[in-house]
């Protein structure tokens, strides 16, 4: 029986970039829908399920995808809520890469540094990217810095972790100018930047300034850079005695992830993959023991 990957996709458009991924994951037919909502969706839901017996919806899955994070976690959770017994498929949230974006950023921090008990600040903290490392960081029981513009708006953050991880070890902060960015990163040993495009969080030179910061992991592909001192394509690069990874130094596994996340789908009909689930997976395909 062949298998079916149906995209759900929030905006107009079903995204390109997850289509091109989908067939990258050797996935046999895929149906792509744009403009899905929680109020359109249960009857593309239903027609993912009494198409096929129990016995074979493992060869039919579910990916959500689209612009619009929070539109996404919304359309993730009225799907699942549409299963019952044993009619559902597998089914994955990635909505603009959220989720293996920050899983990969996350796994590559663990290829050279302990997390646990770790300070790390996670500057752009208020955004989908920045609240998933946020999370990961603090699953792996790091001190977690989560900077915003607004302390409001830092302190809601928190409190979005801390709903997920309830141990997590959290501090709001808010910054707006890079001289502020660089001294709440003068004391921690780990720099995430995860902001909107065209933010530069720390100014050129900052790295040589920051002698307690080990590693900075820059997620913004587009210029300016996040980190002025990180390239788009560093992986792993040591400057200033700090390692860095540009958004393409993560994007390497990120895809990885993604193509193996995509093809784990059809290994059952019941996989929920969100952000915890791929960053089990981002750990495995890094060759992290978990």
């Amino acid at each position: 029986m062949k298998s079916i990957l149906i995209q759900f996709d929030t905006d107009a458009l079903p995204s390109v970039f997850d289509r091109v991924v989908a067939v990258d994951s050797n996935v046999e037919h895929l149906f792509s829908y744009g403009g899905v909502t929680p109020e359109n969706v249960v009857g593309l839901v239903h027609g993912s399920i009494f198409t096929r017996g129990p016995a074979d919806l493992k060869n039919t899955a579910i990916f959500v995808g689209g612009s619009d994070v929070a539109a996404g976690e919304v359309l993730f959770k009225k799907i699942q809520k549409t299963f019952f017994g044993p009619m559902r498929v597998s089914v994955m949230m990635d909505s603009n890469g959220c989720n293996t974006t920050a899983a990969a950023a996350i796994a590559s921090a663990r290829k050279h540094l302990s997390l646990a008990d770790a300070s790390a600040i996670v500057l752009g903290a208020t955004g989908p990217v920045g609240l998933r490392a946020a999370e990961l960081l603090a699953l792996e029981n790091s001190r977690v810095t989560l900077v915003s513009r607004t302390l409001d708006r830092a302190e809601a953050a928190c409190e979005s972790v801390r709903a997920k991880v309830a141990s997590a070890r959290l501090t709001p902060a808010a910054a707006s100018t890079p001289e502020e960015f660089e001294k709440l990163a003068g004391n921690q040993q780990i720099v995430i930047a995860a902001g909107a495009a065209g933010v530069c969080f720390l100014s050129e030179g900052a790295l040589a300034r920051l002698d307690d910061v080990k590693l900075a992991i820059d997620l913004n592909a587009v210029p300016p850079a996040g980190l002025a001192d990180v390239g788009v394509m560093d992986k792993a690069v040591e400057k200033h005695g700090t390692i860095c990874y540009g958004a393409l130094g993560v994007g390497g596994l990120k895809m990885k992830v993604h193509k193996r996340a995509v093809a784990s789908l059809f290994e059952s009909n019941t996989a929920v993959l969100e952000t915890r689930a791929l960053y089990e997976l981002a750990l495995k395909v890094a060759g992290i023991s978990a």
